[in-house]
């Protein structure tokens, strides 16, 4: 199993714990909830499971026909679908590890990892920050350091096609450390994000943030309207 070290970006990923002496994975649906805080210390697990599983075909074909797949671990996940609580249950082809001899998780380089589970991984890759050479995404050489920005994005971005309709375009984040938008917030085009930015549009508000602007180190809120003329 490919691993990767840990940022605070990536609290909720599963990691390998050594469980009744096999390699197990461990995921945050099945911390109960006053251990999820240390499941999420980058201190204590430093790496979490990229997904990029290697596994040699004899070997599936030996734990199938040994039928341990059918004692893999079922996972509750609680979530909201429509404004509804519902538990989705779900097995990670992951936690099959603890049934293959010699397992191992294996550190590799976080540039195998660039995963878009929601709008703010793909806010991201759709930056500057990123570039396509031969195939495979390139980090831009500008970038001060090598670690991935933390992106939060609110409610309202959520959705791809809300997301689309508030960004303008492509947003020049390399020096960006930190970023967090919440409310009714739109982005223009060629905005220049630089350190820690905190943008809160409250009930009833709304922030244009308008085109060009360079926000560096910024709390923004209140109301900020771009009327068109």
């Amino acid at each position: 199993m490919e691993v990767t070290d840990k940022t605070r970006a990536d609290i909720k990923g599963g990691t390998l714990i050594k469980y009744n002496g096999a390699i197990k994975l461990l995921e945050v649906a099945q911390v109960p909830k006053q251990h999820v805080p240390e499941f999420q210390s980058i201190k204590k697990f430093k790496i979490f499971n990229t997904n990029n599983l290697w596994i040699k075909i004899s070997a599936i074909a030996d734990v199938v026909k040994a039928g341990l797949l059918k004692d893999i671990d079922i996972i509750a996940n609680p979530k909201v679908v429509r404004g509804t609580n519902v538990i989705q249950l779900e097995t990670a082809a992951g936690a099959a590890i603890q049934f293959f001899r010699n397992a191992r998780g294996i550190n590799v380089p976080r540039n195998r990892f660039l995963p878009v589970k929601a709008t703010s991984d793909l806010f991201i890759l759709q930056s500057d920050l990123y570039s396509i050479h031969d195939g495979t995404l390139i980090m831009n050489p500008l970038r001060p350091y090598p670690s991935v920005p933390i992106v939060k994005l609110g409610q309202q971005f959520k959705n791809v096609s809300d997301y689309q309709r508030r960004l303008g375009g492509k947003v020049n984040i390399i020096e960006l450390d930190q970023l967090t938008i919440s409310g009714d917030v739109t982005l223009g085009r060629d905005v220049v994000l630089k350190g820690t930015v905190i943008i809160v549009a409250n009930d009833g508000c709304r922030i244009d943030i308008p085109n060009n602007a360079v926000l560096e180190d910024k709390v923004v809120t209140g109301n900020v309207r771009i009327l068109d003329h």
